[in-house]
């Protein structure tokens, strides 16, 4: 019964967080347990009594204060400064200041939102095919939430039980060489299509370039030193990496003004209050489920058909780019995480962070993945092109990302290696 209540609300198009709250509900009413119905709200609450999960609401604040302040626009330019001489520079150029926003950011549809409005028409007034342009923007935007600050990440953490800060430090090397495959790709790519050669600029203008952007990068040095040093949790980074977006878009781009505040504070509130409500509602659901010991039935039925650690982590593989294709990235982690994560660490022995990593980076995937694909359609809506003709323009860039979530899958070492 639950399972057909959360199928056909999913169906109708209920919002995620609502399905799993009304799901749980649905299999209390089944058990006929009415001391559950008592423990409802207070694992709702106690779901978001996590000092961790304060992480988001100023992570999000920062990626706000960030587009208020103009800061994107200037971190294209030192992109534009350091690699725009190269021949396809514009599409280096395009993945570069993805990585950059990413580290600042966090959001991948924010980020692929945000970057098509500022990289789409420069790359056609170049000569660039605007699928092209459209779909390489959108597989940059994959990294915004891999590379730290990663709110993805930050939830994993929480309902994985494991440090953020640690969780937020198996993204690096993932994210690097996500960023290093696209850029291999470009280049190909470039090679093999002829894109237009890049305009170099003197170095009188790149020096210009970096000192214009240096106050700006100080905010992703100082939020990922602080974690990765030790100097402050991953919420107090985020506080600090606020602070310092504010500051920089009061005092040096001087394009954040005072009365500005209350419209990036309220957008905050509505995106914070719809990611914890998923966490609320992944808390009971989570619940019920272990209640109902569906994640034990699970694992006796993976067990028969995988045998090995490796062939675990590619079913899991082929089974969330499914879900992620019609779930979005957080409330498909929220769903999946309560019933793969035991059997992965206590049948199967993966470290929890790896699994994070390959778990996280698989639904991320799924946004860019048919027939959904939620970033895709994101990207092509504020491009004003067909998310089909984007599909097929980008198809090397699927490949690659799919070949990179094999080797995360079944190499450990890029997740682990920076922990200490």
């Amino acid at each position: 019964m639950t399972a057909l209540v959360f199928l056909a609300l999913l169906l109708i198009g209920l919002p995620v967080g609502l399905i799993l709250c009304l799901a749980a509900l649905a299999y209390i009413v089944q058990s006929g347990n009415p001391l559950l119905l008592d423990s409802y709200p207070l694992k709702m609450f106690t779901s978001l009594d996590n000092f961790g999960l304060l992480a988001i609401p100023l992570f999000i604040l920062i990626g706000e204060l960030m587009n208020a302040a103009g800061i994107t626009t200037q971190l294209v330019r030192l992109a534009a400064a350091c690699v725009g001489a190269l021949r396809g520079g514009l599409a280096y150029i395009n993945l570069l200041a993805n990585m950059m926003v990413a580290s600042i950011l966090g959001s991948a549809t924010a980020q692929i939102a945000m970057m098509a409005k500022v990289m789409v028409p420069e790359m056609e007034k170049a000569g660039y095919d605007r699928a092209f342009a459209t779909g390489l923007t959108a597989f940059g935007g994959l990294l915004g939430p891999i590379i730290p600050p990663s709110i993805v990440f930050v939830v994993y953490a929480v309902l994985a039980q494991v440090a953020v800060s640690d969780m937020l430090m198996a993204g690096i090397l993932p994210g690097l060489l996500l960023t290093l495959l696209f850029v291999l790709t470009v280049a190909v790519l470039g090679w093999r299509q002829g894109f237009p050669a890049g305009q170099g600029l003197p170095w009188r203008d790149r020096l210009a370039a970096l000192r214009t952007a240096l106050p700006m990068l100080l905010i992703p040095a100082a939020v990922i030193g602080m974690i990765l040093g030790g100097y402050g949790s991953p919420t107090e980074a985020a506080a600090v990496g606020a602070l310092l977006a504010a500051l920089v878009g009061i005092f040096h781009t001087r394009s954040l003004r005072l009365r500005d505040l209350p419209g990036i504070l309220l957008r905050t509130g509505l995106s914070s209050a719809l990611v914890l409500f998923l966490v609320a509602g992944a808390g009971v659901f989570s619940w019920v489920l272990i209640f109902g010991q569906v994640p034990q039935m699970a694992a006796g039925w993976i067990q028969d058909v995988a045998t090995t650690p490796m062939a675990f982590m590619l079913l899991v593989l082929v089974v969330l780019l499914l879900v992620g294709t019609v779930i979005d990235g957080i409330p498909g982690l929220i769903m999946v995480v309560p019933i793969l994560l035991p059997i992965a660490t206590d049948v199967y022995g993966i470290h929890p962070l790896h699994f994070g990593v390959v778990v996280s980076v698989n639904l991320i995937l799924g946004l860019l993945s048919p027939p959904v694909g939620v970033g895709l359609f994101v990207a092509a809506s504020v491009a004003g092109v067909s998310p089909l003709r984007v599909v097929a323009v980008t198809l090397p860039f699927y490949a690659v990302a799919c070949a990179a979530l094999v080797v995360l899958a079944l190499v450990p070492w890029f997740s682990l290696a920076l922990l200490p």
